[in-house]
C-alpha cells in the first residue's frame, strides 16, 4: 500500500502536468519570396498555417468582447517587419459557448493565415519571425494562452518578460545572499514535523501494544546476554529505518532535483493533497482501513520463523522490523502520508529527510527499552485511550486539509476589482477557514468529554482528569482562533491563512486602516509611479500558496517601525505562482534580474528598474529588515 500510495501520489501529479505541457497547435511558415531580399518600403505576403491535434479548437482573430482570447499575430523585430494591412483567413467556425454565454469564433483540425508583411529596412525574407499568441480550448479544457515564435525553420516558445535595465552595478552588500533555497526555518519546521508524527505513531492501537511484546523477543532470544539484546535491537530498529526510508528515497528519485518545486503552487496538485488529507482523517476516524495485503504478511512471518529455525537471530530480527513496518501502516499510514505530501512545498531531498527522522523516533523506543528493560514496568497500559489519540488526529488531518484547498481558491479565486484591486479566494478565506478550525476544536472538545464517540471506541466510564486538561487546552484554542475570524492577527498561524482581507464584515478587533498601499501585479505601474514621487519601488515577489509570504505579510510588514519605513517605497506584489501569462512574465523577470525564482524574495529597485538591493526570503528579526530598508533608501 505505501507503494500504491507514491505510485498514486505522482500519477496524479504528472497528469496534471502532463496536461499543462500540452501543445494541441503545430505552426509552420511559408512564403513564394523565401530566400530572397526584402527591399525597404517593399511588401511580401506569408502564410501561417496551424494544425489543430484532435478535439482541440483554436481561436480566431477576431472574437466578441467578454470571451475567449483572440490569436494574434505580430512581428518579432517590429524595426525591421510590420504587419502590413488585415490579416484574413478562412471563415471560422461561430458557435454559442454555454461558459462565455457569447458567439465564439473557432478553428479546427487547421486553418491558414495570410499575412502581409512589410520591410522597414533592408533585409532578408529568412530572417522573418512572427509571434503568435493564442488560446485552444476543447469542450471541457482551456489551456493556458501560450506565446510562440515561427520562423521558416520552425517553433519555439516565447517567454515575453519585462524590459530589463541593464545593472552595471552590485547590489547594496546588505541585501543578503540571492538563493533559490527556502530560509532554513522551512527545514528545521520539517524536522519537527517528522518527529511529532514519529512520536505520536508510536501511541496508535497498531503500535504502542507492540513494543513491549517486541522487547520481550529480543530477551528471549538473546539467552540473558545483555550485548546480544542490544545487538537485536539495533538490527531490528534498522529494518523499520531502512524500510521507511526506502519509500523516502523512491520519492526524492522520481522528483528529481527539481520536480517537486515545479508543482507546488499548481492548484489541481494543492486539491489531490486536500482530499489525500480528507480521505487520511477518515481513516483514522475508522471508517474503514489502509492496509498491507495478508498474503504479503504471511509470507514475511514465514520467511522471518524460517530464519530464526536456522539460527539466524539477526536476520530474522531485520525482517520482523520489516514486517512490523508493514503490519502497522493501518495506523502510520496517515502520518506518513501528511509528511510525505507536506514536502511538495520543500526540496527533493525532504522525502528522504523526513522519512529518515519519522522511522527514527518511531524505532528509538524499542531500542531504549532493549538496552533499560526495566523502563518497560513504567509504560501505559493500553486501551481505548490510543483510539482517542487517532480520532484526535483526523480532526487534525481535517485542519491541514484547510491549508491545500484555500490554496486551490485562492488561485481560482483571485482576480481584480474594478478598481484594480487584488480580490483573493471567495470560498475558503480567512473567515471560513479559521471557521471550519474553530468547529474542529469544539468537536474536538466534545469528544474528548465523551458526547460522541466512533464505532471503535470503548465506553468512557469517567472522565479522567488529563481527559478535562486536552479538552480545556483546546477550548482555550477555539476561543484564540475565534479572535481570529474578528480581525485580530494570528502569529505564527498566519503562514498558513489565506491572506487577510482588510474590508471583511469580520474585521472587528483589526484596524482596518493599518494595511499599507500596494499594487498588484503592476511591475510598470510601480517604476511609473516611482518617477512620479521620486521614490524607489520595494517589490514583494510573492506566491498564493507561499506559506512564508503570509507569515512577512502578517507579522514582518504589520510592525510599525517596518511600515513606517515601507510607506517611503511605492510598493508592488508581483505573484508568480498563479495561472496565466502574467504570472509567467513575473516569474521571469524574477528569474532574469535576479537569478533565483524562490519565494518569498524582495527587492528594491530605482525608478528605472536597476537593482538597489535584495533580501531573499524570511527573517524574524525586525531589525534585519529594517536595516534592509533603510540602507536601500541612501
Amino acid at each position: 500500500m505505501k507503494r500504491a500510495f507514491v505510485f498514486t501520489f505522482i500519477v496524479v501529479v504528472l497528469s496534471v502536468l502532463g496536461v499543462s505541457a500540452q501543445n494541441p497547435v503545430s505552426w509552420t511558415l511559408e512564403s513564394e519570396s523565401k530566400g530572397k531580399p526584402a527591399l525597404a518600403g517593399k511588401t511580401f505576403k506569408v502564410r501561417l498555417a496551424a494544425k489543430v491535434d484532435g478535439p482541440w479548437h483554436l481561436y480566431a482573430i477576431e472574437q466578441p468582447d467578454g470571451g475567449p482570447i483572440p490569436t494574434t499575430i505580430t512581428t518579432s523585430a517590429p524595426e525591421t517587419f510590420a504587419i502590413d494591412g488585415k490579416i484574413t483567413s478562412p471563415k471560422p467556425i461561430t458557435k454559442f459557448d454555454e461558459n462565455f454565454k457569447i458567439e465564439t469564433k473557432f478553428f479546427e483540425k487547421e486553418t491558414t493565415f495570410e499575412v502581409v508583411v512589410k520591410a522597414l529596412a533592408a533585409a532578408n525574407v529568412d530572417d522573418l519571425a512572427l509571434n503568435i499568441k493564442y488560446q485552444v480550448c476543447n469542450d471541457t479544457t482551456c489551456l493556458p494562452p501560450k506565446t510562440v515564435k515561427v520562423t521558416f525553420a520552425g517553433t519555439e516558445d516565447v517567454k515575453r518578460v519585462f524590459d530589463l535595465p541593464t545593472n552595471t552595478e552590485q547590489p547594496a552588500a546588505n541585501s543578503g545572499q540571492q538563493t533559490t533555497n527556502q530560509p532554513p526555518v522551512d527545514l528545521w519546521s520539517f524536522i519537527w514535523l517528522a518527529v511529532t508524527f514519529g512520536a505520536i505513531s508510536l501511541l496508535t492501537p497498531c503500535v504502542f501494544p507492540m513494543i513491549p511484546i517486541t522487547v520481550s523477543y529480543f530477551m528471549k532470544h538473546s539467552d540473558g546476554n545483555r550485548s546480544k539484546t542490544i545487538k537485536l535491537a539495533t538490527v531490528y530498529s534498522a529494518g523499520i529505518i531502512a524500510t521507511f526510508s526506502l519509500l523516502g528515497m523512491l520519492l526524492a528519485v522520481a522528483f528529481g532535483a527539481a520536480g517537486i518545486n515545479l508543482f507546488a503552487a499548481n492548484p489541481w496538485v494543492n486539491l489531490a493533497i486536500g482530499a489525500i488529507f480528507l480521505f487520511f482523517a477518515f481513516n483514522l476516524f475508522g471508517f474503514y482501513e489502509i492496509s498491507i495485503p495478508a498474503s504479503v504478511l504471511t509470507k514475511l512471518d514465514k520467511i522471518t520463523r524460517t530464519e530464526e529455525g536456522k539460527g539466524s537471530a539477526y536476520l530474522g530480527a531485520l525482517l520482523m522490523g520489516l514486517t512490523f513496518t508493514l503490519t502497522s501502516f493501518t495506523c502510520t499510514s496517515p502520518f506518513i502520508g501528511t509528511l510525505l505530501v507536506s514536502t511538495a512545498q520543500g526540496d527533493w531531498k525532504m522525502p528522504l529527510l523526513g522519512m529518515l527522522v519519522f522511522s527514527t523516533v518511531f524505532a528509538l523506543p524499542f531500542f531504549l527499552l532493549a538496552t533499560v528493560p526495566k523502563l518497560l514496568s513504567s509504560l501505559p497500559r493500553s486501551g481505548g485511550w490510543l483510539n482517542s489519540v487517532k480520532v484526535v488526529m483526523g480532526f487534525l488531518e481535517i485542519a491541514a486539509a484547510m491549508k491545500f484547498l484555500s490554496n486551490v481558491d485562492l488561485v481560482w479565486g483571485a482576480g481584480f476589482s474594478s478598481s484594480g484591486v487584488l480580490n483573493y479566494g471567495k470560498i475558503f478565506t480567512r473567515e471560513v477557514v479559521l471557521i471550519i478550525w474553530v468547529v474542529l476544536g469544539l468537536g474536538i472538545v466534545t469528544y474528548i468529554l465523551g458526547v460522541f464517540k466512533f464505532k471503535h471506541d470503548s465506553p468512557i466510564k469517567k472522565i479522567t482528569p488529563l481527559r478535562v486538561i486536552f479538552a480545556v487546552v483546546f477550548l482555550a484554542l477555539c476561543v484564540y482562533l475565534t479572535t481570529g475570524v474578528l480581525g485580530r492577527k494570528l502569529g505564527e498561524l498566519e503562514s498558513f491563512l489565506p491572506p487577510k482581507n482588510k474590508d471583511s464584515i469580520f474585521n472587528v478587533l483589526g484596524n482596518r486602516h493599518e494595511e499599507l498601499q500596494w499594487l498588484s501585479n503592476n511591475y510598470e505601474g510601480a517604476l511609473q509611479q516611482a518617477k512620479a514621487e521620486n521614490k524607489r519601488v520595494f517589490i514583494d515577489f510573492t506566491g498564493y500558496t507561499c506559506t512564508n509570504c503570509r507569515w512577512m505579510e502578517a507579522n514582518m510588514f504589520t510592525q510599525p517601525a517596518v511600515k513606517a519605513e515601507m510607506e517611503k517605497f511605492v510598493l508592488v506584489s508581483l505573484y508568480t505562482d498563479g495561472d496565466g501569462e502574467i504570472y509567467a512574465r513575473q516569474q521571469q523577470l524574477e528569474q532574469d534580474m535576479f537569478g533565483t525564482v524562490a519565494l518569498p524574495f524582495y527587492a528594491i529597485v530605482d525608478a528605472n528598474g536597476k537593482t538597489v538591493a535584495t533580501f531573499p526570503g524570511l527573517t524574524r528579526s525586525e531589525d534585519e529588515f529594517i536595516g534592509f530598508l533603510k540602507k536601500a533608501r541612501q
